[in-house]
C-alpha cells in the first residue's frame, strides 16, 4: 500500500460521472490481514475541487453507509487518495463500535463501488 492511511482520512475515488467520498473510520487485522472500516457518503461531484471544497464542513455531508468493513483485497480494489485527516467524533465511530460488538458482524470481499451500486 503506496499510502499510509490512518482512522479519520477522507479519501476520494473515482467513477464515471465523477467523484466520491469516503471515511476511515479504523484499521484493524484479521487472520494477518488489514480490514477496512469505512463511512461511505451520498454526495458526487463533478471533480476534485468541489469535493476538497465539501470538506471544508464535513459535517455536511450525508452518510450512504455508516460503516462497512472490507478486506485489504476489495479497499485496494478501489483506488483513492487521500484529501485531509479530522478527528473522528463519538457519533461518527458508533457504527464501528456496533460493529465491533455484533457475534454476527461481517468483512466483505466486495469493493466498495459494489457495496454502493457505482460502476
Amino acid at each position: 500500500m503506496s499510502q499510509n492511511f490512518q482512522a479519520g482520512d477522507f479519501l476520494i475515488f473515482q467513477i464515471e460521472s465523477g467523484y466520491g467520498l469516503l471515511r476511515i473510520l479504523g484499521i484493524g487485522e484479521q487472520d494477518g490481514e488489514s480490514v477496512f472500516h469505512l463511512t461511505a457518503y451520498n454526495e458526487l461531484f463533478p471533480d476534485i475541487e468541489f469535493a476538497d471544497a465539501a470538506l471544508e464542513n464535513p459535517q455536511s455531508l450525508t452518510v450512504s453507509v455508516p460503516h462497512v468493513a472490507l478486506t485489504n483485497r476489495a479497499f485496494l480494489s478501489t483506488q483513492t487518495a487521500r484529501m485531509k485527516n479530522v478527528p473522528l467524533t463519538e457519533t461518527e465511530l458508533k457504527p464501528l463500535e456496533d460493529w465491533e460488538k455484533d457475534e454476527n458482524s461481517e468483512i466483505t470481499d466486495r469493493s466498495i463501488r459494489l457495496m454502493l451500486g457505482l460502476r
